[in-house]
């Protein structure tokens, strides 16, 4: 578990709420249905008008990221390429084939199978590359939906506040209905900034860094995959792909 993104997200709230109650306020006063409705209801409705269903389920779908991320592999990645380099030098890339039943992740797996197969170097990098450039856009477009979202909520939470004054202005006859407009207005513009600055921006930005990682993880397979293609020994290998680890 991403225990500094929990505590981030704690500390965030906890201090928003602590200073609301030292100025003498209820936290129960920050609880309002109607204002979460408008605001929540119609930040999602905007991003699902806007965004492609494929796009959109693969962004919710990244959201385990957020206290789960994955690893990077960048270590083990480097020590399989060099190992896989001894073991090349000594019996040629034929004798790579039994790796491939202990690789897991697709793309590793079609590296492997093309310097295998004798595909040439300048193949393999442009396959390798292109296929990482769709990944990283492809990824990228799905964590953006939560930026998205963090560009519509203060604009709701506007909404809410306008249409909290208009209820508000319809009972100024009636005190005891005038405040729950005026509650519905402030409350509103409150879970629309606090929304986008508090979740979805963070959001976005922390699903940003982990994709970049990944990516990350991905051109340093595919560099230590050319090196082995163009002969070069193990110890330059391992050089070759330390800036990568200790980048």
């Amino acid at each position: 578990m991403d225990r500094l993104a929990l505590a981030g997200l704690l500390l965030a709230l906890g201090a928003i709420l602590a200073g609301h109650m030292w100025e003498g306020g209820s936290a129960l006063a920050l609880l309002h249905l109607p204002a979460f409705v408008i605001v929540m209801g119609g930040t999602l409705g905007a991003v699902m008008l806007q965004t492609p269903w494929p796009q959109f389920s693969a962004g919710i779908r990244l959201l385990p990221w957020l206290l789960y991320p994955p690893s990077s592999r960048q270590p083990q990645l480097r020590k399989a390429v060099v190992t896989w380099a001894s073991t090349a030098r000594q019996k040629g890339f034929l004798a790579l084939e039994r790796e491939l039943d202990g690789l897991q992740d697709p793309f590793e797996r079609r590296a492997l199978a093309m310097l295998i197969d004798g595909e040439e170097g300048h193949n393999i990098r442009d396959l390798l590359d292109t296929e990482i450039i769709l990944y990283r856009e492809r990824m990228l477009r799905a964590a953006r939906i939560f930026e998205s979202m963090g560009g519509y909520a203060p604009t709701l939470g506007i909404i809410g506040a306008v249409l909290g004054l208009i209820q508000a202005m319809g009972h100024l006859t009636d005190p005891g209905q005038l405040g729950s407009g005026i509650a519905t207005a402030f409350v509103a513009t409150i879970y629309g900034v606090g929304f986008a600055n508090i979740l979805f921006l963070p959001v976005a930005h922390k699903l940003r860094a982990i994709i970049l990682q990944q990516v990350l993880d991905k051109e340093l397979l595919a560099e230590g995959i050319l090196a082995l293609s163009q002969g070069e020994s193990p110890k330059r290998i391992q050089s070759r792909l330390d800036a990568y680890v200790h980048g």
